[in-house]
């Protein structure tokens, strides 16, 4: 059983990344009340990922890291291990499914990374004997210690900008994001409150939570949502502990909801930000229209912005994008 990464990892991380992983910015919202975004979507490679994947390079011992590396993932995870093995001269593979949008396959390769497709449901079996037959790492997409502990730097950001921060809103997928910047954000500032957000057609994070232990969805349900970062089946283990321990609670959104907010984002905020990315939004209007936030700042975690031109246009004439 692996074990949670601690402050102290948070921080040997933020090290690790400094110079390289950006400082995003924390943009006030013009939204009604003190509202901001954290904005991944302005990141190396348009997302958080690359936190968790450099730090977990880093980490490695370098004749293992020399060696190769492989990863899963339907885009974001991808794009972050590619240009985390360019940074530090690492090959690397990696797996993705069908079905995944066009344009984070596309980033994948442009850093060098070689890109294997494979069916929907079979990206962990097939990178797992990529692994073994070639002596690769393979690299988590969510959970490990040094991915948690590399996502958990944006949620130490966040409160080195907003220490008085009541309300953070994060999305949910596999939960390493949602698991790090609730390590972080409720080991520094233990007045706010960390909530997940996920699609109502891949909420196996709310069904978690409700059976107190970690529910598998398959990856034919979890698929129907537009927020292709969070069709991930289940939540990891490692993450899960933290997440019952420092979450407040999971709220879910219809995908009306996320692809409005994601509109909103383009129209009212300026930012182009993928759908996933908008579920922190989407999550913000849920948990006001059952009157559960404070009267504190909140801030919204936008986890990325990898979106294809296509589907952004689509998306803001009002239609659902056909490669989000």
């Amino acid at each position: 059983m692996l074990t949670p990464p601690t402050l102290e990892d948070v921080r040997a991380a933020a090290a690790r990344l400094a110079g390289t992983v950006h400082r995003t910015p924390l943009l006030r919202l013009p939204l009604a009340g003190e509202v901001y975004a954290k904005a991944e979507s302005l990141q190396r490679t348009g997302s958080f990922k690359l936190r968790g994947a450099l730090n977990f390079l880093a980490s490695l011992p370098e004749a293992v890291r020399a060696r190769g590396v492989v990863a899963h993932s339907s885009g974001n995870h991808a794009q972050g291990v590619a240009c985390a093995a360019a940074l530090l001269g690492v090959p690397a593979t990696i797996v993705i499914p069908e079905g995944a949008a066009e344009v984070k396959v596309a980033r994948t390769e442009a850093y060098g990374a070689r890109v294997v497709r494979c069916a929907l449901g079979e990206r962990e079996r097939v990178a797992q004997g990529l692994a073994e037959a070639h002596g690769w790492t393979l690299v988590p997409p969510f959970d490990h210690p040094w991915i948690i502990a590399g996502q958990a730097t944006a949620g130490l950001e966040l409160v080195e900008a907003l220490p008085t921060v009541a309300d953070v809103l994060v999305p949910l997928g596999g939960g390493g994001l949602l698991a790090g910047v609730a390590l972080a954000v409720r080991a520094l500032a233990p007045q706010a409150r960390v909530w997940g957000v996920e699609p109502e057609s891949a909420a196996d994070g709310k069904a978690s939570l409700a059976a107190g232990r970690v529910q598998r969805w398959p990856p034919e349900r979890t698929a129907r949502t537009v927020a292709d970062g969070v069709r991930t089946p289940a939540v990891g283990e490692c993450n899960f502990r933290i997440i019952r321990e420092r979450v407040t609670d999971i709220v879910t959104v219809s995908e009306a909801a996320i692809l409005e907010a994601t509109r909103w984002y383009a129209r009212e905020a300026k930012l182009v930000v993928e759908p996933t990315g908008a579920l922190s939004l989407a999550g913000l209007h849920a948990l006001r229209a059952r009157g559960a936030l404070g009267g504190g700042p909140t801030a919204l975690l936008i986890s990325g912005g990898n979106i294809g031109l296509q589907a952004l246009a689509e998306l803001l004439a009002g239609t659902s994008p056909t490669d989000a």
